[in-house]
């Protein structure tokens, strides 16, 4: 990743935080204004949530810094970056498709994946996969809709990431 794109991220990062920022407060100001105490019983549930999330995302970016410091960016770029072509899109696909956890533990991964060399068509196999198929979720599908259902969604499935990482390539080019 070159400077100029670096910079893109942090703006987009920037424009992001004021966004959140903005809409945070003008809820904040509406329930204050309310005067039934929502302000404050809000900011005890985002405390809760915080707490909750915060060791999740704290391990998810250790290993997102881990990955980038262990695994050099030639082999990074060798196998799943712009010079891996079909088969970095299919490293991609398997290995999002079985990455366990939410968006906490997968995001920080892709970006630092990026940042070290992966192409986007790569990455974004791996988030489509990741999306799509769920391996992590199958026992809770299978036993809530039956394994019909699980196959049929799965089969149904199986070519987007590849495909969505393919196009993915072509339109980074161009944008």
């Amino acid at each position: 990743m070159n400077k100029t794109e670096k910079r893109k991220g942090n703006n987009s990062m920037l424009t992001s935080i004021i966004i959140m920022a903005l809409l945070s407060t003008i809820l904040f100001l509406i329930a204050y204004f309310q005067g039934k105490g929502n302000h404050i019983v809000g900011l005890k549930i985002a405390f809760r949530m915080t707490l909750d999330v915060l060791p999740l995302l704290i391990f998810a970016f250790i290993l997102a810094g881990m990955i980038r410091s262990l695994i050099p960016n030639e082999i990074i770029s060798k196998w799943i970056g712009q010079e891996a072509g079909f088969r970095g899109l299919l490293i991609g696909t398997i290995v999002g498709g079985i990455t366990p956890g939410g968006p906490y533990v997968a995001l920080p991964v892709i970006a630092g994946l990026i940042q070290s060399g992966a192409s986007i068509g790569t990455m974004v196999a791996f988030v489509t996969a990741w999306s799509l198929w769920a391996i992590g979720r199958m026992p809770m599908e299978i036993a809530i809709v039956g394994w019909k259902f699980y196959l049929t969604r799965l089969l149904s499935t199986f070519f987007f990431p590849p495909i969505a990482g393919f196009i993915a390539d072509r339109l980074y080019k161009i944008l």
